[in-house]
């Protein structure tokens, strides 16, 4: 297999262009008086990080994990719970977020790694469950009300409480996350990891480890979960337990096959098509998913590599 198959360029030379427009959209939407649609914006930049997460070992990794929502909602309780305990600092609470939920991902993918398939999806649902019910019978934490957070992460210099501001520091957090992934995957790591992908048996002939790489990327797929998470908990200053269940990761698996499994772009462009039609579909109707249900049913059948596979010109040169 040729690496130059497995490489990514990124958005190329439209990548400063739209982080720009992104970073001036605070000011553009204030000046319409439309200042609610920067909490939008900033839930849609969340969700791509997580759904970027899930894309790093669905599209990249071959690997269907149907409790990836754990991981996002255990970077959130470690935000909560901190701040319960007084820690409020995010150079403290957002690391502690991805620590714990790598360490979770860590343990999951020790144990559903050695198995493929359905039971692989099986148990990754398993465990996600498993949280989600601890969460609900944690009283001390809310329970199934939740656990509400008294304000938002201190970050100094900055006032996180301001829309406008953490907006910016999402912005760069999700910028921050494309970039590093864009590098992992053009890395000797990442060709192996879509290698194994395409065929475990030749990468293992070769001696490629594939269980340890499935793994690694397993625990860095679910450390990224958990720091959308954190920002996530900040955003709605409540954390419940449904952010764990299984609906939810069903729903970030739904925005990578919209925007393109296997492509770098196409968990952020998922989860930007997904909650901004439910955002103005929602206006319209109750049954806003129906839409959403054709729209992916179309995406399946007449774009299977998603929204990036109409966008960017695959061949090659890898365009994600």
């Amino acid at each position: 297999m040729r690496t130059s198959l497995l490489h990514h360029h990124g958005a190329g030379r439209w990548i400063w262009p739209l982080l720009s427009l992104l970073a001036a959209l605070p000011p553009l939407l204030g000046a319409f008086g439309l200042e609610f649609y920067v909490g939008v914006a900033t839930r849609v930049l969340i969700f791509a990080i997580a759904a970027s997460s899930l894309n790093l070992i669905l599209g990249f990794g071959g690997l269907v994990s149907f409790g990836h929502a754990a991981f996002v909602g255990l970077g959130a309780y470690t935000v909560g719970i901190l701040m319960d305990a007084g820690v409020t600092s995010a150079w403290i609470a957002w690391p502690a977020a991805m620590l714990v939920a790598g360490l979770a991902a860590a343990l999951i993918g020790a144990i559903s790694l050695r198995t493929r398939g359905v039971y692989f999806i099986m148990i990754t649902l398993a465990f996600a469950q498993m949280f989600y019910y601890l969460m609900v019978s944690l009283k001390a934490y809310g329970g199934e009300d939740g656990l509400p957070l008294a304000a938002r992460s201190s970050l100094a210099g900055l006032n996180l409480a301001d829309d406008a501001s953490f907006y910016w520091v999402v912005l760069l957090l999700f910028a921050a996350v494309l970039l590093g992934m864009q590098r992992l995957l053009n890395s000797p790591f990442g060709w192996l990891l879509q290698g194994a992908k395409e065929n475990e048996t030749r990468i293992g002939a070769v001696g490629g480890r594939v269980f340890e790489l499935q793994w690694q990327a397993f625990v860095l797929a679910g450390a990224i979960a958990g720091l959308a998470g954190a920002l996530l908990a900040n955003l709605n200053g409540l954390v419940t337990p449904h952010i764990m269940h299984w609906s939810q990761s069903g729903q970030l698996m739904v925005m990578v096959i919209i925007g393109g499994a296997g492509s770098l772009w196409g968990g952020a462009l998922g989860a930007a098509t997904f909650l901004l039609l439910e955002e103005l579909l929602a206006g319209y109707t109750l049954h806003w998913q129906l839409a959403l249900g054709v729209l992916l049913l179309g995406v399946v059948l007449f774009a299977p590599r998603g929204l990036a596979g109409l966008s960017f010109k695959r061949g090659v040169k890898h365009h994600g």
